[in-house]
């Protein structure tokens, strides 16, 4: 009986990662085409100075 229980559960939390994944999965692929702002890069461009120093 607990032996039934404990699969029942590991069952229940694979099925549970799979359908993560595809969800997942789905979101990366259709996700831009309904929230284009999200998946957007930055507009602004950013200048900063870089100072190299070389040791001797």
């Amino acid at each position: 009986m607990l032996r039934r229980l404990i699969w029942a559960l590991v069952k229940a939390a694979l099925i549970l990662v799979v359908l993560a994944a595809l969800g997942l999965l789905a979101y990366a692929y259709v996700g831009p085409m309904l929230f284009p702002a999200d998946f957007a890069a930055p507009v602004s461009e950013v200048v900063k100075p870089v100072t190299i120093e070389i040791g001797r």
